[in-house]
């Protein structure tokens, strides 16, 4: 706990057996009150290592997708009471070193949404993130802030912290299982007025490090335009989409 605020960890997991311990044994454990891992049908170990290390573990019996199982990572951890849920990727791609930075800046009253952002540092390219990706996420946050009047320095970050009250108003439940889950949570909370903050985080690709496909890349970033222009058409009340009819 954190100023008594109950803090769990979750972890949406595909074929992370050779990252799970590492992430596990750099969480703070004096902080963090429960670990949830959701395997999304992995086809490695990936669920042995997770009752190994004695985590919550949850299996699903087919892969329904990244945003699928960001949904059961949050349902479950607010069945569980958690006051503030941190989303961390189990491929060790993000420092678990920085949840404790991360949940103080809600717990004490300042975000309802806190970001890991791979960009502030301005040592992207440098941890390794691939041009071509460093490029696209640049063109996209730059695209989404005019949209959307936020001044975030990314929108692409699976390095995500909540409050209970934040989950609970945010409709994550009805969008979509893929990729463009994360884009989708973020335009909301922004929709909602949730106050939303970054901190800065290392960036570290390599080879284990889970990575969409190019193809993939292609059609997460349309969606990102599709729905920052989704964004700005509710707004101004021109058309509202379902993702704003709150």
């Amino acid at each position: 706990m954190l100023l008594g605020k109950k803090i769990i960890v979750v972890l949406p997991a595909y074929n992370a057996a050779k990252t799970l311990e590492k992430t596990v044994n750099e969480i703070d454990k004096k902080i963090v009150d429960e670990i949830i891992l959701v395997d999304d049908f992995s086809i490695d170990e990936t669920i042995l290592i997770s009752k190994k290390l004695k985590l919550k573990t949850i299996k699903h019996n087919k892969n329904i997708g990244y945003g699928g199982n960001q949904k059961t990572c949050y349902n479950e951890a607010l069945k569980l009471n958690a006051d503030i849920i941190v989303m961390l990727h189990p491929d060790y791609q993000y420092t678990p070193k920085l949840i404790p930075a991360m949940v103080s800046m809600i717990a004490c009253n300042v975000y309802d949404v806190v970001l890991g952002s791979r960009i502030l540092g301005g040592k992207a390219l440098k941890g390794g993130m691939p041009f071509y990706k460093y490029f696209s996420n640049r063109v996209l946050t730059i695209f989404e802030n005019i949209c959307t009047g936020l001044k975030l320095s990314e929108y692409h970050s699976g390095y995500r912290a909540f409050t209970k009250h934040a989950l609970e108003k945010i409709t994550y439940n009805t969008f979509s299982n893929n990729f463009i889950f994360d884009n989708q949570i973020l335009l909301q909370s922004h929709f909602l007025n949730l106050r939303i903050g970054e901190i800065s985080c290392p960036t570290k690709y390599f080879k284990d490090a889970s990575s969409i496909n190019f193809f993939r890349s292609i059609v997460y970033g349309l969606g990102c335009i599709k729905y920052s222009l989704l964004y700005f058409l509710a707004k101004k009340r021109f058309y509202i989409d379902k993702l704003f009819k709150l």
